[in-house]
């Protein structure tokens, strides 16, 4: 069955996605080719990947109903990612791609403005020097992050209910006052705590077989969210499709917290 635009024809994110990628990352776009100048490579200053490429393109070729041109977006994706995301509306395998976890992305408004930008947040970060990746380690200013728990191994809620303060495994890059929001796994799949981190990088040794610890960070408990506020469903509107381990949050999912926490 073909896919259906939902918007129309003379709608586009492209100029909004060319303004992002040159405030956000200082990215020129290139135009290589004279017979396609509506061609945008965006690419890395040092290494010269691209991690996107924006074109106009006749509905036919991608497979859509319409045979009018559309603009679309080819980002790096997590492999992981990659097949959940063209069952989705608005994401389509790679157009002229086809090596790598590329994949296509509408930007006629079927996807939203902001899940783009994170999508290609992530395509930037995929495609980066080694250099690069060590160097955005080491940051100013307090960090917002999504930590997983496993309620197979350890009883938040117990401990929670027990003390506002416990320790936890010392994940990396995380800082004195840096926030913390806690994924419990399934069967809950959600966020369901806000904390901050009050210390860093304390000496511990423990290992039971299936989790081991070398140093841990004291958390304090800051907020208890609703168990379907921030569902795993929730979480893939704003480009975090899975959470195996500490990872930053998107911009738009964290004004989408702090409202909830008001």
């Amino acid at each position: 069955m073909k896919q259906t635009s939902t918007k129309t024809t003379n709608s586009s994110y492209r100029d909004d996605i060319l303004k992002y990628a040159l405030e956000k990352y200082e990215t020129v776009p290139d135009y290589p080719w004279r017979s396609q100048p509506e061609y945008a490579v965006l690419r890395h200053k040092d290494n010269k990947k691209w991690y996107g490429l924006i074109m106009d393109v006749s509905g036919h070729r991608l497979g859509l109903s319409s045979g009018e041109l559309i603009d679309i977006l080819n980002i790096k994706c997590d492999p992981i990612l990659k097949g959940s995301l063209q069952m989705q509306e608005g994401f389509l395998p790679a157009y002229h791609l086809h090596k790598g976890n590329w994949i296509t992305i509408l930007l006629d408004g079927t996807v939203d403005k902001e899940r783009i930008f994170n999508l290609l947040e992530m395509s930037f970060d995929l495609t980066s020097s080694k250099s690069k990746k060590q160097k955005k380690s080491t940051r100013f200013g307090n960090t917002e992050w999504i930590v997983p728990a496993n309620p197979k191994y350890f009883d938040l809620e117990k401990a929670f209910s027990e003390s506002n303060t416990i320790l936890w495994k010392q994940s990396s890059n995380i800082m004195v006052g840096d926030i913390i929001y806690m994924y419990v796994a399934a069967p809950r799949s959600a966020i369901l705590y806000k904390c901050k981190a009050e210390e860093v990088d304390i000496p511990y040794d423990y290992s039971d077989g299936k989790v081991s610890m070398s140093r841990v960070m004291k958390i304090s408990l800051q907020y208890r969210f609703e168990e379907k506020q921030l569902t795993l469903d929730t979480l893939k509107e704003y480009g975090v499709y899975a959470v195996r381990g500490p990872r930053s949050v998107p911009n738009a999912l964290s004004h989408k917290i702090q409202e909830l926490c008001r």
